[in-house]
């Protein structure tokens, strides 16, 4: 099995970046890639735990991209080399208006009678590790309205105060398509849209939609994800391939955040084979 898809500590996952390296190998993966939001700050603390466990490690990301729909537009980088300076300031930006966000997030919640600082939001992120950069979003602040017994779990703490429509829910402002592409290009890596489903695109329109992100220079599609039915997930990689595009899974695995994705499973429980990796000679062993 292997997983192009994963999270740890350095965004909004449960196990730090060495430690989801464990746990791929405790779980018999041959190759994982680290796609945290918006960061690379837990990339070279795994990169080195990979090493030391002799499993293939693909250094990624996962950007928020700017959509005018109602749904989110993720794009995942990877493959990604040495980072360019234009990189490191578009994460840099990122990070900025994320911040601008969960400040926001916080004013809110003080006006609604929930007393928080920021530090408080930051120590759900704490884990220890090597990692630097972390990237602190709405997981957290669920996780500290559960801590509080404010809500049951994190799940509530969406439902009821941090999902759309909800008294806490600011929208994300992400880059825009075609600069995201650049910089993972420049950096090396190969762009695949994320969980397409999450774009809330008709399908009758999504032939037009990743034909169009193709010709930008779209490499790929994540056509299997545990977010989305079986019978969706062929009619993606049909669409995909149609495109020329390299097809991908993964498991969006969280950790303990999400415990119904598991390391290495992608839609209705399937394992992901080392067929999806292995179409994709631009991922080189790193």
């Amino acid at each position: 099995m292997i997983d192009l898809h994963t999270h740890s500590t350095a965004s909004d996952g449960s196990f730090s970046p060495s430690a989801l390296i464990s746990e791929a190998v405790k779980h018999d993966l041959s190759a994982i890639a680290l796609t945290d939001h918006d960061t690379t700050g837990g990339l070279k603390e795994a990169a080195k735990a990979a090493k030391e466990n002799g499993i293939r490690f693909i250094p990624g990301i996962e950007l928020e991209i700017a959509w005018k729909s109602d749904g989110e537009f993720h794009l995942l980088g990877l493959g990604l080399g040495e980072l360019e300076d234009e990189f490191a300031s578009a994460l840099e930006e990122l990070a900025r208006r994320r911040l601008e966000r969960n400040l926001e997030i916080v004013d809110r919640m003080n006006k609604a009678g929930i007393e928080v600082s920021y530090e408080d939001i930051s120590a759900q992120a704490t884990d220890g590790s090597e990692s630097a950069g972390r990237s602190i979003g709405r997981p957290h602040f669920a996780a500290f309205l559960a801590d509080k017994k404010i809500v049951k779990n994190r799940s509530q703490a969406f439902s009821r105060y941090l999902g759309k429509g909800k008294p806490f829910y600011i929208p994300k402002e992400g880059l825009e398509f075609e600069p995201a592409l650049k910089i993972i290009h420049e950096s090396g890596g190969i762009a695949v849209l994320a969980h397409p489903m999450s774009l809330y695109t008709a399908w009758g329109k999504f032939p037009e939609l990743i034909k169009s992100l193709k010709e930008k220079g779209l490499d790929g599609i994540e056509a299997w994800h545990p977010s989305t039915k079986v019978s969706y997930c062929r009619r993606l990689e049909e669409l995909g391939r149609k495109f020329g595009l390299y097809i991908t899974a993964g498991s969006d695995f969280h950790g303990e955040a999400r415990k119904d994705r598991k390391l290495g499973f992608t839609a209705g429980g399937r394992k992901i084979s080392e067929s999806f990796l292995e179409e994709i000679p631009a991922l080189g062993a790193t």
